[in-house]
């Protein structure tokens, strides 16, 4: 072997990453580094043979998805967790001659990076109880302070179309086309002061609030969106309005990030309670980057609604069938 080869075999064992090579029927070839703590298994024990071999089931599974990802030609980072460490993986194709014939994976321990994150996550939820605040005062003033204002100019308007109506019939004309724009305005501020604020789920119900949700969404979604609510359905006020805001961040998820083609939102009577389901047909993604800890903001906002209800979230995804966000009392799910 070469100084250079030496050197580079030395480095690649020595290494505080992880990294290895395996062949398409998930069978670990090569390891540089110590995976025991990410695999609990030492390079000794998981050299040749496959991930059915040596892992549980459904982490076999992810990492069998991840193969065939790299397989396909792909290059993508991924996440990994085991008790209170976490791992960075990128996980990409490897070429010989031409061809793939190997999929190749780097980790790293990130661990003390993950609890500055988990501190960052602390401070969103709490910007994002911050935020629901300001904004139940803006729907407030919208709705108690200028929906009641210009509800009573409407009707000083139309005291006056009636006292100038054998005067001035041209005066009367304008002042109709003035309450039109009127109206206009009312609407807009009822619609702005629901969509800020879940409390129309309590005046309004979850269906209509549901429905409202919907027909905005319709405006720049363009596959179909289908809304299943039992009519008879009795859901307590505070669960109801956690549902709604649910929706709402998994319906917007949906549509900024799956390119599906298709979303469902389900409200269903279970065994245990009621239960809330958004279905979409989209591009999933890899249920081990939720694991690990890498939630953006809308599922962070899910996550706080749910809390606040006292409502169990479960979020499942795969990447060739889409996403499930699924909420319910805890023992329902």
């Amino acid at each position: 072997m070469s100084a250079g080869r030496c050197l580079s075999q030395l480095f690649l064992e020595q290494s505080p990453a992880c990294c290895w090579l395996a062949r398409e029927d998930g069978a670990f070839v090569q390891i540089f580094g110590d995976p025991s703590s990410m695999f609990v298994k030492s390079a000794a024990d998981l050299t040749g043979r496959t991930l059915s071999d040596v892992l549980d089931a459904s982490t076999a599974a992810r990492w069998a998805d991840r193969y065939a990802r790299a397989f396909s030609g792909e290059t993508f980072p991924a996440r990994e967790r085991r008790g209170g460490k976490q791992w960075n993986v990128s996980i990409f194709p490897v070429t010989v001659d031409g061809s793939i014939r190997f999929a190749g994976a780097l980790s790293r321990e990130v661990t003390v990076w993950s609890k500055a994150e988990q501190e960052l996550r602390h401070t969103v939820l709490g910007a994002l109880k911050a935020q629901e605040f300001e904004r139940n005062m803006a729907s407030k003033f919208l709705h108690d302070s200028v929906g009641q204002n210009l509800t009573a100019l409407g009707l000083q308007l139309d005291l006056v179309r009636m006292d100038l109506s054998t005067v001035s019939p041209d005066a009367c004309a304008r002042i109709a086309e003035i309450q039109k724009g009127l109206e206009t305005m009312m609407q807009e501020v009822r619609d702005y002061s629901y969509a800020l604020n879940p409390s129309t789920v309590e005046r309004a119900g979850l269906r209509v609030a549901l429905d409202r949700l919907v027909a905005r969404v319709r405006e720049r979604f363009t596959g179909v969106l289908r809304i299943k609510v039992d009519p008879s359905l009795k859901i307590d006020p505070k669960i109801a309005s956690a549902f709604y805001q649910i929706a709402q961040e998994a319906v917007e998820n949906a549509v900024q990030h799956a390119s599906c083609s298709t979303i469902e939102i389900a409200v269903k009577s279970t065994r245990n309670g009621t239960s809330l389901e958004v279905k979409d047909n989209g591009r999933g993604f890899d249920p081990g980057d939720l694991q690990g800890g890498c939630r953006g903001l809308g599922l962070l906002s899910m996550e706080h609604y749910a809390a606040q209800a006292g409502l169990e979230l479960a979020v499942s995804s795969k990447r060739t069938s889409g996403t499930i966000v699924r909420a319910a009392l805890s023992d329902a799910v």
